[in-house]
């Protein structure tokens, strides 16, 4: 059985991501195989919030070279998910 922690890999914190913190939309690597609905399910019984909506996209992983080779990092989902009006999401306790 896959668990809400298995959905929710980790958050991403970037700078373009925390400025859209303030409109409570927060970025989330996900499980590749993970739809909309579970991704919803699983922030809100992780971070006990209401969950308005939820975008999801596939990044293709970057191909790298070490002098000969080639390689590729792996792909992966990330999911954007806007939290209802007044709802907050708090990752560190600085926050």
């Amino acid at each position: 059985m896959i668990t809400a922690r298995d959905i929710i890999i980790e958050p991403i914190v970037t700078e373009k991501s925390n400025a859209a913190m303030g409109r409570s939309a927060y970025t989330f690597v996900v499980a590749k195989t993970a739809n909309k609905a579970q991704i919803k399910s699983a922030v809100e019984e992780i971070f006990k919030v209401k969950v308005k909506g939820v975008n999801t996209m596939r990044m293709l992983g970057k191909e790298r070279r070490m002098g000969k080779f080639v390689g590729r990092r792996p792909d992966w989902k990330k999911a954007i998910v806007t939290l209802e009006e007044g709802q907050k999401i708090q990752f560190f306790e600085g926050m």
